[in-house]
This record gives C-alpha cells, sequence and structure tokens, in this order.
C-alpha cells in the first residue's frame, strides 16, 4: 500500500511538471495574426497680434494611419498594409486648404518556399479621399480628385524577406490600372480623353523596411517602382514615402513624413495652365503631436 502510495505521488508530480511544461511551450508560441502600427495628430499653430515684422496667424495639422495586419502559419504568409494621411492648413487670407492626402492600400498573399523566399501574389491600390486645387491659378483650379486619379497593381512574383525588417518584391508580371472618374479632368493622368481606365503590362518592383533607428524614434520606408512593356519602357514611375516617428514622451511625438513621386504620365502644369513635361514631386510633413503604437 505504502508503495502505491509513493508511486501515486510521483506520477502525480511528473504529470504537475509535464503539464507546466506544456502551459510554458503553449505560451511560448506566437499568434497566426499580428497587428502593429501608428496612428496619430500633428499640429502646428502660428498666432500673430500687431507683429511688425509681417505675416499672419495660421493653423495646420494632419491625422495619420500606418499600420500592418500579418497571418503567418505553416507554408502561408498574408501580408496587409494601410497608410492613410489627411490634413488642412489655414490663415487668415487664403482659408482653408488641403495640405496632405492619401490612400494606400496593399496585400501580399505568399507561399513560403524557404525561410527567406516566398511565391507572392500582390495587389494595391493608391488614391486621395477628397479633392485637390491648384491654389495658384486664379481661380483655383481642380487638378485631382477621388479616383482621380487612383492606381491599382496585380502582379505575380518573388518576395525576399531576410529578415522582419526588410522585403523586396519583384514581379516580371504586373497589371497596372490607372483610373480617372472625374469628368471635370477627362484626359489627364495617362488616361484617354472619354475613358474612365488606362491598363498597362510591365514590371514592377517595391520594397519595404521597417527599423527602430534608436530608443523611441522608428523609421518605415516603402517604395514602388514600376515601368510598363510599351514604347515607354525604361521610364521608371517612382513613388516613395518615408516616415520617422520620434517619441518625445508618453504623449507627445514628432514626426516627419516625406513623399518623392514621379509619374511618366502625369504632366507638370504651371499656374497658367500651361502643360510642361513630367517632374519630380517632393512633399515634406514635419509636425508636433499625438501618437500611439500598437501591436498584439
Amino acid at each position: 500500500m505504502r508503495k502505491f502510495f509513493y508511486f501515486s505521488v510521483v506520477l502525480f508530480l511528473s504529470a504537475t511538471t509535464l503539464s507546466a511544461q506544456n502551459a510554458e511551450e503553449a505560451a511560448k508560441v506566437e499568434p497566426a495574426w499580428k497587428l502593429s502600427g501608428v496612428t496619430g495628430l500633428n499640429f502646428s499653430q502660428t498666432s500673430l497680434s500687431n507683429w511688425s515684422g509681417g505675416g499672419e496667424s495660421a493653423l495646420a495639422g494632419n491625422v495619420y494611419l500606418n499600420g500592418s495586419l500579418i497571418y503567418k502559419e505553416d507554408k502561408w504568409a498574408w501580408e496587409n498594409n494601410l497608410a492613410l494621411d489627411y490634413g488642412l492648413t489655414r490663415n487668415e487670407s487664403l482659408g482653408v486648404r488641403k495640405n496632405t492626402d492619401k490612400i494606400d492600400f496593399a496585400s501580399k498573399l505568399g507561399y513560403i518556399q524557404n525561410p527567406k523566399l516566398y511565391y507572392t501574389m500582390l495587389f494595391d491600390f493608391k488614391t486621395q479621399f477628397t479633392e485637390g486645387y491648384n491654389y495658384g491659378a486664379m481661380p483655383k483650379k481642380l487638378i485631382s480628385n477621388f479616383m482621380a486619379p487612383a492606381y491599382s497593381t496585380f502582379s505575380i512574383g518573388i518576395d525576399y524577406k531576410p529578415n522582419s525588417k526588410f522585403s523586396l518584391y519583384y514581379s516580371p508580371f504586373a497589371l497596372r490600372a490607372t483610373f480617372n472618374t472625374d469628368k471635370a479632368l477627362d484626359g489627364m493622368f495617362g488616361v484617354d480623353p472619354g475613358k474612365t481606365s488606362k491598363f498597362q503590362m510591365g514590371s514592377y518592383l517595391k520594397t519595404v523596411y521597417t527599423v527602430q533607428l534608436m530608443e523611441n524614434v522608428n523609421l518605415v520606408s516603402k517604395a514602388d517602382f514600376f515601368t510598363a512593356y510599351d514604347k515607354s519602357f525604361g521610364n521608371v514611375d517612382i513613388d516613395w514615402d518615408v516616415l520617422v516617428t520620434m517619441k518625445i514622451n508618453k504623449f507627445l511625438t514628432t514626426s516627419l513624413n516625406t513623399t518623392l513621386r514621379y509619374d511618366d504620365d502625369v504632366a507638370y502644369v504651371d499656374n497658367a495652365g500651361v502643360a510642361h513635361g513630367p517632374r519630380i514631386q517632393f512633399r515634406e510633413i514635419l509636425g508636433l503631436g499625438v501618437a500611439y503604437n500598437f501591436k498584439n
């Protein structure tokens, strides 16, 4: 009887230990879904009263979101990225004007060939929320709108991911659609007059780099390159976004957002309404505000 008691105690302790180890190992298993990103509000203000140096009071602000939702299990990986940005500025003489406007979504479904290489299908979509104007023209002139333009790309290729920070995707078979659904902008953005869309086959390269530069300083860089298989082959369209966020304390954050863009089908139109050849476009927004980093 005593031996049976001792045996029972040993068996119970062994089972308890094994159960605790299994629970600990289960806790270490990473979830299939991972959510991460940053969202925030930036603002700046200039207030003048009887100021002899000139100038006028102004207020500007923008709200942004840069997030990702990733699923990874067995041989499959599905990555979704969404970037939104919208901002306004207001001063006494010019009133309210838009200073930034972006909708950017990308989704990649990959089959793991090896830990660093994926066979991948990619879909992305880019446009803006509201109307855009050339305020230098008199009167102001409408130059863009929601779905005017909009760009969408569907492609099949290979995604190289040497680590969790960097991704290099290349597709030699990419179908790119350009949309222009605003009749007031008919014939712009490379879409033929009277039509609302244009389709091109081409070569597509996309890079994503996310890194913590130092404590409380994070960088996200996304760059797209596309060249069409037509008479314009070799003229590369570029869309490159960089977001740097610097956390000051629990509440305040400084952010620097830059966009470099070149579209071979978009002509530069000056204030006099004269069209010139395509040019490099660049935008920079430096702001102080509140931000929230999230992840599961």
